[in-house]
């Protein structure tokens, strides 16, 4: 394999795991917090309503939980194509 064809792959890849990553976090935050929050006020986490628990802290918990699985899936890729330290 060229390194041309190597970036392609690595950058093909990349953009996969952030999409999908992308679409977790707007289906928690949007979806989670807005669309499907009157399903969710009927149950209670920590005494608040599930709905409101994701629209305030769920999504903010959900993206940091993200940005750790980005970095790990990145070392592995990372390490797949040679790119590691």
């Amino acid at each position: 394999m060229t390194d041309k064809q190597k970036a392609v792959a690595y950058w093909k890849q990349n953009l996969k795991y952030l999409i999908v990553l992308l679409i977790i976090w707007f289906v928690v935050s949007y979806g989670a917090g807005i669309l499907f929050k009157d399903e969710l006020n009927n149950i209670r986490l920590g005494g608040f309503k599930l709905g409101f628990w994701f629209a305030q802290q769920g999504s903010i918990y959900t993206f940091v939980i993200l940005i750790f699985v980005y970095v790990r899936l990145m070392n592995k890729l990372d390490k797949k194509y040679g790119y590691d330290e």
